[in-house]
Parts: structure tokens; C-alpha cells; sequence
């Protein structure tokens, strides 16, 4: 990979408040590189988690402990004006509640000593079409599933040496394989579960079949009971959560730790260090130009997305450095631009009078 392609690449995506195109890194370099040692940089093959995992290794070295948590959720960004393609297509959002048109990411963020670096990523692909009987529409499918893709993504951070003890997860990929693989190897994992799950509060529930629905427990905040859910072998906390919402309402949630030796303070604690994934992939689509490049072949758009990721984690890099998070970093950069453009408009009027 040329390394200074992508230094240049990556400050250029931090750096601009407009669309990220190969004649705007150009012209903004006074002609330095040309536009088509861009383009050729984003085409010339395809960068993976391979290469990601090259740029942020010193770092995670730097900064790995053993009670590290390691971060597993997807994320999609809508690009509703791109030609549809395998990468480029529908997806259902959960958060909009609505398929939408876009790019669908699976991001792998560590987390250890207040720093978070993503050392993973699968971009979801759906080169599979078929025609919905029901609606007779045609539709899009992928090859594998979202749930293999993490599988996939956690035995390749034990192959990288990753040192972390817990494997934290929303309710789409909290299945029974996935906690049954993270325990396999040793790890524990902490999910959040969908409100239908079934549990057993004791062995001898469990063993006669009498297992109820998890939203069915009045668990009060931060309790914690032991049991089973139903279909796996091993006994598991189940942990309460309650908060109000924006709007004033009450919200709940279900936490399943596979840990016995917490108690609900601590699972809560583990399960809030989640949020950092949520707020990766807001500066993703915010402050790296996610959603800015009018690149139009399946390589470039693919190159683009990782090296989104790449100036997410330069980012985070500058923030161990400058005290200064992602927003603020780039409000200061903002501020500086508008200055220099204000001094750059007033010496124009000053030469024209």
C-alpha cells in the first residue's frame, strides 16, 4: 500500500467540509499529486481488514490490557442517489424502522485504557438476487449472514493476539452460536437480548421445559438473577436496565452476562462501554466523509469505506495527543479555515480598491 497516498487520503477526508472527490484533493494541493494518482490509489486493489489491521497494531499493542472489551456492531449509511449495486443496495434500519438505501457496515472497535480503535470490518455485500414471491418485487440476499460475518471477525482477533476478556454485543447478533463460540475460546461476552427471549429461573425449570419471556421479569435496575435461556447449556446473568428517554418515557432493557462472578453494577458498567461503538460510527458519517465520495465502481466505493475508518482512528489518535474529541478537533479545524478564508476575502477587496 502507498502509505503517503493514504496519509494524504485520510487528512483530506478530516479536513473537508464538501464532497470528498480526486479533483478536489487536487486542486486543494495546488496540483501536487493529480487527480489520477488519486483515482489509481482507490483502484488499484482492494484494501480489507488485513490492511486495517496493519495501520492500527502499534496503537493496540500500546494500549491492550487483559480486561479489555472488543465491540462487534453494524451500521448503515444511506446513499439514497447511488446506482444500486451488490454493495450499494437495500437494508432494513433498525434505528429508522424502514429498509433504507445504502452502504451496510460491520465494524469491529477495541476498547482498553479510554482509547477505542476498530481493528475489523466487513462490508456487507448482496450479490444474490431472487424474485419475492409475496410482493413479486426483486430482491437482494447476501452469501453469508451478518452473525457468521462476526464469527469470522472474532476468530481472526484471536489470531491477531488480541488481548480482551469481554465480547460486547446488541440483541441482532446475541445468538445462541455466537455466545456458545465466544465461551469456546475461553472469552465472556455480554449482549443485550430481544424481549421474546425465553429463560429459566432455575435447573429444575429448565429440565421440564417451563421457560417464560425475559421482558416478563420485573427486573429493577441493575438487579441481577442467574438462569438459563433456552436452547443453551450454560448458566447465565440476566440483568436489569432502566432509564427515561428523551421524551420522558420509561425504557428497559434485558442484559445477558456470561460471567457468573459480576453482580449488575459491574455488567451495567460493561454494557455502557458499548456506546463507544455508537459513537464511532457517528464520527464515521460525520467527520470522516463517509457518505461524500461520488466514487462509482464497487473497488473505489469499498476503498472509500475503509478509508473512512482509517481517518476515524487517525482521529482517535489526535484526541490521545490533544486532549480534544472528534467534533472538537474538527470544529478547530473548521475555525482555522474560516479565518484564513476571512483573511483571504479581505485582502481580495483591499487589492481591488
Amino acid at each position: 500500500m502507498n502509505q503517503d497516498a493514504l496519509d494524504i487520503y485520510t487528512d483530506y477526508l478530516i479536513s473537508t467540509f464538501g464532497s470528498a472527490t480526486a479533483t478536489g484533493l487536487a486542486s486543494m494541493l495546488d496540483g501536487a499529486i493529480s487527480h489520477d494518482q488519486v483515482t489509481r490509489f482507490l483502484s488499484e486493489r482492494d484494501y480489507t481488514s488485513r490492511d486495517l489491521w496493519l495501520q492500527v497494531k502499534s496503537t493496540v499493542r500500546e494500549i491492550e490490557q487483559p480486561d479489555a472489551v472488543l465491540i462487534f456492531d453494524d451500521t448503515i449509511q444511506e446513499k439514497a442517489w447511488t446506482d444500486e449495486s451488490e454493495l450499494i443496495c437495500w437494508h432494513y434500519d433498525h434505528c429508522a424502522n424502514r429498509t433504507v438505501k445504502g452502504v451496510n457496515l460491520l465494524n469491529a472497535l477495541y476498547s482498553s485504557s479510554g482509547v477505542s480503535v476498530p481493528v475489523d470490518f466487513r462490508l456487507i455485500r448482496k450479490p444474490l438476487q431472487f424474485c419475492d414471491v409475496a410482493t413479486r418485487r426483486a430482491k437482494r440476499a447476501s452469501e453469508v449472514t451478518k452473525n457468521e460475518r462476526l464469527q469470522e471477525m472474532f476468530r481472526q482477533a484471536l489470531q491477531n493476539q488480541l488481548m480482551f476478556r469481554y465480547v460486547l454485543m446488541d440483541s441482532w447478533f446475541a445468538s445462541k452460536e455466537n455466545f456458545a463460540l465466544i465461551l469456546s475460546k475461553h472469552k465472556q461476552f455480554v449482549a443485550v437480548l430481544k424481549d421474546n427471549r425465553l429463560v429459566a429461573l432455575s435447573q429444575a425449570d429448565k429440565e421440564q421445559g417451563r421457560f417464560v419471556r425475559v421482558d416478563s421479569l420485573q427486573l429493577a435496575d441493575k438487579q441481577a438473577v442467574r438462569g438459563w435461556l433456552k436452547g443453551f447449556e450454560h448458566e447465565v446473568l440476566l440483568v436489569g436496565r432502566v432509564f427515561t428517554n428523551k421524551d420522558g418515557s420509561t425504557g428497559r432493557l434485558r442484559l445477558v452476562c456470561s460471567d457468573l462472578t459480576c453482580d449488575g453494577e459491574r455488567v451495567a458498567d460493561l454494557h455502557q462501554k458499548r456506546w463507544k461503538i455508537e459513537e464511532f460510527h457517528k464520527s464515521l458519517k460525520s467527520n470522516a466523509a463517509l457518505a461524500k465520495s461520488p466514487t462509482r465502481t464497487l473497488r473505489t466505493q469499498s476503498n472509500h469505506v475503509f478509508l473512512s475508518i482509517c481517518a476515524v482512528f487517525k482521529l482517535e489518535c489526535l484526541k490521545r495527543a490533544h486532549k480534544l474529541n472528534h467534533f472538537a478537533l474538527r470544529a478547530k479545524l473548521y475555525v482555522e479555515a474560516l479565518q484564513h478564508a476571512f483573511g483571504e476575502l479581505r485582502r481580495l477587496k483591499a487589492a481591488a480598491a
